[in-house]
């Protein structure tokens, strides 16, 4: 079991290591991290987590 858990820890940093490697380097050329379809679904996903939020928000006491 512990090796499971050490395994999965050590496939996590890598693919940490792997997008930072390639996103931040292009993000400070200046280069978009999505397709104009991906912006699209990620301001998707972020107004329904905003409408999601306020309707939450309201029904506490």
């Amino acid at each position: 079991m512990v090796f499971l858990v050490i395994s999965m820890l050590v496939v996590t940093v890598l693919g940490v290591a792997v997008v930072g490697v390639v996103a931040v380097p292009a993000h400070r050329g200046g280069r978009d991290l999505l397709t104009p379809k991906g912006e699209g679904v990620a301001r998707s996903a972020r107004r329904r987590a905003s409408t999601w939020n306020r309707r939450t928000t309201a029904r506490l006491p």
